[in-house]
């Protein structure tokens, strides 16, 4: 069937009436079929019947007599004749002959919302068209960009703040623009969009959407800003309302693609309902178009040019998924014949190729000429073998120039916190999966030679957790220290746990790290006031708390339901190079007079925390603090961590007093001082954290701990133990432990 007009109407894939009274025609025949009808007529090759009016022309509606038979030569019938010439062209029988149904709405967000009626009228965009004045005066079929468009409708209740404001976090890493830098977000009016008031807006809408918008050609728009802005533009007049959005592009991949996050709330304060249609084909028809204008549309050799690259993919393609669509009862015919379908025939050549590939693959299998059978497991073996070979080359780029001398052999994939304790720097980190969730990937090159891929919750992850950081990720053991502590003071106690007793003790036998045995005793406290609120344990008052008999295995129970198996420990912030020459307690330090030194592999990172440890001793030899022994080992001073933490903090408090507006001085924390203040910020050194205490016209430098965060500008109060602070905070104190 041959369309001679400039632009004439789909054949199969998109019918629509068509009026031969308004065009003309060549002296060729062609067929048409009207949808409304759904029965075939032949056009005349002028406007004008003979012997008939033109009234008689608008009621004219022919019929087609019943088949008289088939021949084994091909189809006979007028019928058959026609459904054969609009599959050679193309067209797609089973919407022809079986026209698509109202579906039953899947959900909320289906059943009801904004965007319906556009999204009904895009319902068929993207089809093939037909043009006549080709180069060479032959027909060729052209059609719209694609565009990739994924999406997720994310409920706000129930999901912490930290969760968004971690997924925008992520958005904006490092390494995700086109000179590698970090991305920034930007908003309709905005350049420079700031994602934390964004998601301050959001915390009480009862919902967001996130969206991934990636077009085929996305090299070759360039910069994507525009295109999101005249695509959201477009979602706004479509939805009838005014967007609350950010974005962030990203270009760390072999498709450009640009992350979207919308507020769930209209502009004039209500939910935001987007239907499901909408959402699953206009907003890609939208960004279609738009790529469309800006390249032009896309020509058939094109698309076969581009399938052509397929073929020796090792991941589920275009291809592969036509021969699952053609395969009957597991097989697959590519003979030639006339029932054919145009897909096949066009494309016969590249799906025998990815046949012969899928063959190598142990995938397919042919059973006669033309005729392959394929395996069950084709589409899932093939999908996680993508996502494979995605991981692999993520790991490679976080690598960088390392990668070179890394065997994949010594590349772990671990699509959840793996049993065994990693340690080692980290070397990338972002959204795992589409990105779309809030699920994160980290890439640690080990000290076991190593390079690890692990996924886990992005809330898990802390803050200091940058690139280049140096940590060990791993599940935490089935019972904790402190609760076997605890269970066996209560085993010995006719099942109590006494705090005041746990002190005395502690003190006279205990070797506690930094000397801090009050804040010690006030950890066991505070994990028995969290088990308290869930109702494992009971307290009689501040000093006797009544402990089960089965407290072990309910505690491990309470941790793996609020998500606490996972341990990640932030080691240093600071790389390993900069360790070396630091004067601060570094890590380096602590694994040279630590009793528990890392394992290390003599090849990779390993190799280099090997020399940087023999390094960063012969810097404290030189500077005093370590001296060399006549056995050829180093013997380092005893209180060498305190020492080189404390010239730290007296240095930046210093610098930082130099450098206050209101004439504030800088006091040192002594052991065994009282520390009150308003607590106002935490600074990260190379020693750690530290929490900036602020009282009258001085302030004080003291080690941070998570809890300060509650108190964030309240005043708090503790006394310094060693190296670190026994906190006295809340209304209520029992013997001084921390609350």
């Amino acid at each position: 069937m041959v369309f001679p007009q400039r632009r004439t109407p789909k054949v199969g894939s998109d019918l629509r009436r068509y009026d031969v009274c308004n065009r003309k025609y060549d002296d060729r025949p062609t067929a048409y079929i009207d949808v409304n009808m759904r029965t075939p007529c032949i056009s005349p090759t002028t406007c004008q019947f003979d012997g008939m009016s033109k009234d008689e022309l608008s009621d004219f509606r022919p019929h087609l007599g019943r088949p008289r038979g088939r021949s084994r030569k091909g189809p006979r019938t007028t019928t058959a004749l026609i459904l054969r010439s609009v599959a050679e062209q193309g067209g797609d029988l089973r919407r022809l002959l079986h026209p698509r149904r109202e579906r039953k709405p899947s959900g909320r967000f289906n059943a009801r919302g904004r965007g319906r009626e556009a999204a009904a009228a895009l319902e068929d965009h993207g089809g093939w068209e037909f043009y006549a004045d080709t180069s060479d005066g032959s027909d060729m079929r052209f059609r719209a960009r694609r565009v990739i468009v994924k999406a997720r409708v994310v409920k706000l209740k129930g999901v912490e703040s930290q969760a968004i404001a971690a997924h925008l976090r992520y958005l904006q890493r490092e390494g995700v623009t086109l000179d590698g830098r970090r991305g920034h977000a930007y908003s309709a009016s905005e350049d420079e969009a700031d994602p934390k008031a964004f998601a301050e807006r959001g915390l009480k809408d009862r919902h967001q959407f996130r969206f991934i918008v990636a077009a085929e050609d996305g090299v070759a728009l360039g910069d994507l800003n525009p295109f999101t802005r005249r695509l959201m533009g477009q979602m706004e007049q479509d939805l009838d309302t005014t967007l609350d959005w950010v974005a962030v592009d990203h270009y760390n991949t072999g498709h450009p693609h640009t992350h979207v996050v919308v507020r769930g709330i209209t502009d004039d304060g209500k939910i935001l309902y987007i239907a499901g249609n909408y959402i699953a084909h206009g907003i890609r028809a939208r960004a279609s178009d738009l790529v469309t204008r800006e390249l032009g549309r896309q020509s058939e050799l094109e698309v076969q040019q581009k399938l052509g690259q397929e073929v020796d993919h090792d991941r589920f393609t275009r291809l592969d998924r036509t021969l699952l669509d053609e395969a009957r009862d597991g097989r697959v015919d590519l003979r030639i014949s006339p029932g054919q379908s145009y897909l096949v025939r066009v494309n016969r050549h590249l799906l025998i190729s990815r046949l012969e590939k899928l063959e190598a693959m142990q995938l397919a299998t042919p059973v006669e000429p033309g005729v392959w059978a394929l395996s069950p497991q084709l589409k899932p073996i093939l999908t996680q073998l993508g996502e494979r070979i995605d991981t692999l080359d993520l790991m490679r780029d976080a690598l960088g120039a390392e990668a070179a001398h890394r065997s994949v052999a010594n590349y772990m994939i671990h699509r959840e916190v793996p049993r065994s304790p990693v340690t080692g720097h980290l070397v990338g980190k972002g959204l795992a999966g589409d990105g779309l969730g809030d699920k994160a990937y980290l890439v640690i090159d080990g000290v076991d030679a190593r390079v690890h891929y692990v996924e886990l919750k992005a809330t898990l992850v802390p803050d200091e957790a940058r690139i280049g950081a140096i940590l060990t990720v791993g599940r935490a053991p089935s019972a904790r220290s402190v609760d076997k502590t605890i269970a066996a003071y209560a085993a010995r106690n006719d099942g109590f746990y006494e705090p005041q007793e746990h002190y005395e003790l502690a003190r006279m036998t205990a070797r506690i790290p930094g000397g801090d045995v009050e804040g010690h005793i006030g950890g066991h406290v505070r994990r028995l006031e969290a088990l308290r609120r869930a109702g494992i344990v009971g307290r009689l008052d501040g000093d006797h708390w009544v402990i089960p008999r089965d407290y072990l295995e309910r505690a491990a129970a309470y941790d793996e339901r609020e998500g606490r198996k996972v341990a990640i420990e932030v080691h240093s912030a600071v790389a390993l190079d900069r360790q070396i020459t630091a004067e601060a307690a570094t890590w380096l330090d602590r694994q040279l007079v630590g009793r528990h030194r890392v394992e290390t592999a003599p090849m990779g990172f390993g190799n280099r925390v090997q020399n940087a440890l023999e390094q960063r001793a012969q810097r404290l030899i030189a500077n005093g603090l370590a001296k060399r022994r006549d056995d050829g080992g180093v013997q380092y001073q005893p209180d060498l961590l305190a020492t080189l933490q404390q010239r730290e903090v007296d240095r930046v408090g210093l610098y930082l007093a130099g450098k206050s507006t209101d004439g504030r001085t800088y006091v040192p924390a002594r052991d065994g001082s009282l520390v009150r203040g308003t607590y106002r910020r935490a600074i990260a050194l190379v020693s750690g954290k530290f929490a900036v205490i602020q009282r009258d016209q001085h302030f004080t430098l003291v080690p941070w701990r998570a809890i300060l965060e509650r108190h964030r500008g309240r005043e708090v109060v503790g006394i310094v133990r060693g190296m670190g602070v026994s906190w006295q905070l809340g209304m209520q104190r029992d013997r001084g432990l921390s609350r």
